[in-house]
């Protein structure tokens, strides 16, 4: 319990109620998990939910292609390798949908060709398995909210 304790005390965008930054973001933090395995996608999902983030987890990206839509605070968490539609090609129907969500990626080959590969189709962090909780908690938290805040992520 302490270990979650702590990641919570660190992430800036969980706000106490009766905060400035509870009334400028009212809208919670959603998080797309999109991964095959289903171990891997269920622990991404209690972690989301233990620090209070929704999380949408999908097992098959169609299905997750089916039902994502822009939004305020919300970001894409997908698996580079799956059997029936690999995260590139998730990206690239985004990208012709114009669903402009800020995407990490994540796998467990950690190459220069699968890191470009992810970055020339938009996302804007690539995780290597098994990935870091605390990481991804901050990849989360930078993608949706400082770098937004900063004026970093793509305009419309």
């Amino acid at each position: 319990r302490s270990h979650i304790q702590r990641r919570v005390r660190v992430l800036p965008w969980l706000c106490r109620p009766g905060t400035d930054d509870m009334e400028k973001s009212k809208v919670a933090t959603v998080v797309y998990i999109v991964d095959d395995d289903d171990a891997v996608r269920e622990g991404f999902a209690r972690l989301l939910r233990s620090v209070g983030l929704e999380s949408r987890p999908y097992r098959s990206p169609g299905k997750f292609l089916a039902e994502v839509a822009n939004g305020p605070n919300t970001c894409i968490l997908l698996d580079i390798s799956m059997p029936l539609m690999d995260g590139p090609q998730v990206q690239e129907r985004l990208r012709s949908r114009g669903i402009d969500l800020p995407v990490i990626t994540i796998s467990a080959r950690d190459d220069d060709e699968t890191r470009a590969l992810a970055r020339d189709l938009g996302a804007r962090l690539f995780l290597r398995k098994p990935v870091d909780d605390q990481a991804l908690l901050d990849a989360i938290d930078w993608v949706t909210h400082a770098a937004s805040s900063h004026g970093e992520l793509r305009a419309d």
